[in-house]
């Protein structure tokens, strides 16, 4: 059903305001014509439904059977043990997350991490100066918005307080109730107050990574920062391949066609000319023509205006990602290991992140409410955009892999 209640938790809307669009008036409509009665056994189900993970096993069995089974084809719940882990990394996550940094975040991980991520701060500003279609205006916005960026590596400065959950051994559903109830009063206390910089809104186990554009941040937890993603072991090539495209595509993000609406400060405000606006719209409408062009599964397509702003932190990040590679191994002796190039492991490592299997049932729905890609178009419609991949498999010019007309942004 529509969302009846605005976002900011006033009552539901007035009638007199209900002019603004037709689905706003068929809301209103909705919700001014409906009995008490209806608005309980709404609610109550509403309730049931968003809580029937953590009741008994028919409430467990009938969640899977229409959100993961139906809609997603998953064919068997997870193991217990595992959603237990899952539920308490939701709802206790940086208690969880002390636990997890001690065991696989040592310090100087966290020290190489941000090294690379400095390495491709100076790539993006290096290609900022360079770039042929922005004027000095618009590139001294963005190099100030490059400048002012927060990075958020591994885990928070300041853990969150739980004391006041009240944890049992014995009332699972409970537990939930009581970390749902702290959290609420969590964010409701931050009414009036200056906007927390040092807040995470991701747990440390995540494997994820985000910008913020709000807050002009990137966030990458320590869960995203271990193998096979990242692995300290290897050699540079991969790591910037993998990680490395994953940091780019964060910074990235800042710049993108959502991105570019706010300011170093994070606030909404247009930094940009109209001329290189409209240059930007050009350049981004290469890659949605590009992506509209692959198909999902059966007759389905990418939506590539859905898609657009991952498609092109992908490329971008991954462009920086290789250009900052080759700033860190100038000084270091490269050779092949195991028959492959150095620059072959660079985006050999880039395609490791998306060896995915999904089922058909999941990629339709994510077709129409994932603003991603599928994997395999992640790293194929990334590379075909770079003449550096063409160099490092020797791709024939005008092969598949190695189109004529290439899309680039950043």
């Amino acid at each position: 059903m529509a969302r009846i209640f605005p976002r900011d938790g006033r009552p539901a809307v007035r009638h007199s305001e209900c002019w603004r669009t037709r689905v706003l008036q068929r809301v209103c409509h909705v919700a001014y014509n409906r009995s008490v009665d209806n608005w309980k056994a709404y609610l109550r189900f509403h309730v049931a439904d968003s809580f029937a993970p953590y009741l008994s096993e028919h409430f467990v069995e009938e969640n899977f059977d229409f959100y993961l089974k139906y809609l997603r084809g998953a064919t068997g719940l997870q193991p217990r043990w595992k959603r237990c882990v899952e539920y308490t990394d939701a709802n206790l996550g940086e208690a969880l997350g002390q636990a997890y940094v001690r065991k696989v975040f040592p310090l100087n991980l966290k020290t190489s991490t941000l090294d690379m991520v400095r390495r491709i701060e100076d790539a993006m500003e290096q290609r900022i100066h360079e770039l042929d279609w922005m004027s000095p205006e618009t590139k001294e916005q963005a190099l100030a918005k490059l400048r002012e960026i927060r990075n958020k590596i591994g885990y928070p400065d300041h853990w969150r307080d739980y004391s006041p959950v009240k944890i049992v051994p014995v009332d699972f559903f409970t537990n939930i109730r009581n970390a749902i109830v702290f959290e609420g009063h969590r964010d409701i206390n931050k009414i009036g107050k200056p906007v927390d910089r040092d807040e995470w809104n991701m747990t440390p186990p995540t494997v994820n990574a985000g910008y913020t554009p709000q807050k002009n941040e990137i966030m990458f937890p320590a869960g995203v920062l271990q193998p096979p993603l990242y692995d300290a072991r290897m050699d540079d090539a991969p790591n910037y391949g993998d990680t490395g495209s994953n940091i780019g595509h964060e910074l990235t993000h800042g710049f993108d066609d959502l991105g570019r609406q706010f300011d170093a400060n994070g606030n909404l405000r247009d930094w940009w000319t109209k001329a290189d606006a409209a240059t930007f719209k050009e350049r981004t409408q290469c890659i949605e023509d590009q992506y509209s062009q692959y198909v999902v599964v059966d007759d389905v397509r990418v939506n590539s205006e859905l898609t657009l702003g991952e498609n092109i932190a992908d490329l971008g990040g991954s462009i920086l990602a290789y250009i900052a590679w080759k700033s860190a191994a100038k000084d270091k002796q490269g050779g092949s290991i195991d028959s492959l190039t150095p620059e072959q492991r660079f985006f050999i490592g880039f395609a490791q992140w998306a060896c995915t299997n999904e089922r058909p049932e999941e990629l339709r729905l994510r077709a129409v409410s994932d603003s991603h890609a599928p994997a395999e178009y992640r790293i194929n419609g990334v590379v075909v955009n770079m003449p550096e991949f063409q160099k490092a498999f020797n791709c024939t010019i005008g092969s598949a892999m190695a189109p004529l007309k290439r899309c680039g942004v950043w």
